[in-house]
């Protein structure tokens, strides 16, 4: 099974938000696997590659100020993915991660630490090198093994939301302004702006926060108020 990367955005330059070449650099204590992902975003020329590290202490040590992590969830110092994410988003980088799938367990503890994503190893280097452009924008990047690691999720909490606040959700996580989410459901956008509220509330409160259009896109494909896309 190969990652599925969901629909492209109407910018898909890779640039970062900033309109800045992105600095990568990758953490995965595997030699072979390191050159071959360096050589391949070292030849994007809307990246640049800064290294690539055995672990999260060697890159820190190395202050190459990386905006984007490629994380190996299965480290060989044993640290799990919750506090190797947690410390890199601490130090203001985006992560995806980039595993070989055999562990559900390592899946569902990076979608929980708020990954941007999940790339195979195994995924041909066009997607690889579409995932790391949608990760560069703070974009998801939506595979089968993300979804299915949420899916099976057992300490996924549910937020109860009422059919219209579903409603706003899903128009407005889908990628509508909260303008254009009022005209769809011909209601003023203050009243939009008291939904989202509420909903970013309700999420809070089992949880799982979300104060970012991203992370409420998130939350729509957790509880299915939008489907996980599909490879052509």
């Amino acid at each position: 099974m190969t990652s599925t990367i969901s629909e492209a955005s109407p910018s898909d330059d890779g640039l970062g938000a900033r309109g800045k070449v992105v600095r990568v650099a990758m953490v995965d204590d595997h030699e072979v696997v390191s050159i071959a992902i360096g050589a391949l975003v070292a030849s994007l020329a809307d990246f640049e590659f800064v290294g690539a590290f055995k672990d999260v202490d060697e890159l820190f040590a190395a202050q190459v100020g990386a905006d984007l992590i490629v994380l190996d969830l299965n480290l060989g110092n044993g640290t799990s993915p919750t506090l190797n994410v947690a410390r890199l988003h601490e130090q203001g980088a985006m992560v995806i991660a980039f595993t070989s799938a055999e562990h559900p367990f390592l899946l569902r503890m990076a979608a929980r630490a708020g990954v941007l994503g999940v790339i195979r190893k195994s995924a041909p280097a066009d997607d690889f090198t579409e995932g790391l452009r949608r990760a560069a924008r703070g974009e998801v990047v939506v595979s089968a093994d993300w979804a299915a690691a949420i899916d099976s999720d057992p300490e996924l909490a549910e937020a109860v939301l009422s059919p219209q606040e579903g409603r706003v959700l899903q128009r407005y996580a889908s990628g509508m302004a909260a303008k254009s989410v009022a005209y769809d459901l011909g209601i003023s956008e203050h009243t939009v702006e008291d939904y989202l509220k509420r909903i970013r509330s309700q999420y809070a409160a089992v949880g799982r926060w979300s104060p970012t259009k991203v992370d409420l896109y998130k939350r729509a494909l957790e509880d299915g108020y939008l489907p996980f896309p599909h490879a052509p």
